[in-house]
């Protein structure tokens, strides 16, 4: 029987590396992959798969509405479906992945992040905890040496944001993971040096 799975880490942790290396095994085994990733995610190009360490594939793209059993239908035949930046997918459309894994016998691997900059689950996150047959931590390392659990916002004068609308997209200089004690200790560290300056 296909599964649905939830691959997640925080940022850094070549979620798309994986992915990407992932549908490389499997179309070397003669398989049809559908590569997919939500529309919101346009920091590479609109249908680009790109990682930090170079890998880069197109993609179909996802919008937000989209509903994905019908586009995966016009898409034509896939032994395997594999999702980039899942956390966006609307928790309706993570419900017809499950659907296509259940009712077609179609594997589906996700990969995205577990939580936001403020620690909150993404809808689409969410849903997949409540929904994956395997659900798996791609581990990522905190400067401390500590596992990283949170993906740190960093805004352009290097300080932590803890304020802001859920979506932002950016690479390495909008987002930093780190251990929960040290992303703690640094929001009160730069509030005391802000209550100083004042």
């Amino acid at each position: 029987m296909a599964k649905l799975y939830f691959k997640y880490g925080a940022m850094g942790s070549s979620k798309s590396a994986q992915a990407l290396i992932t549908q490389f095994n499997y179309e070397e085994l003669g398989m049809t992959v559908w590569l997919i990733k939500p529309s919101v995610d346009d920091r590479d190009g609109a249908n680009i798969i790109r990682s930090r360490i170079g890998l880069q594939r197109e993609a179909q793209v996802i919008h937000p509405d989209e509903d994905i059993i019908a586009t995966f239908a016009r898409a034509g035949h896939a032994d395997v479906i594999i999702a980039d930046e899942a956390q966006f997918f609307s928790p309706e459309q993570i419900d017809q992945l499950r659907r296509i894994v259940d009712e077609q016998n179609i594997p589906v691997l996700c990969f995205g992040l577990r939580t936001d900059f403020q620690t909150k689950l993404f809808p689409g996150s969410r849903r997949l905890f409540e929904l994956a047959d395997s659900i798996t931590e791609i581990k990522t390392i905190c400067a401390c040496g500590s596992k990283a659990t949170v993906n740190a916002r960093i805004d352009g004068n290097g300080h932590v944001v803890t304020k802001g609308e859920q979506v932002f997209l950016g690479g390495n200089d909008s987002y930093l993971a780190m251990c929960h004690s040290c992303w703690k200790k640094r929001i009160a560290q730069e509030a005391a040096e802000g209550r100083k300056q004042g």
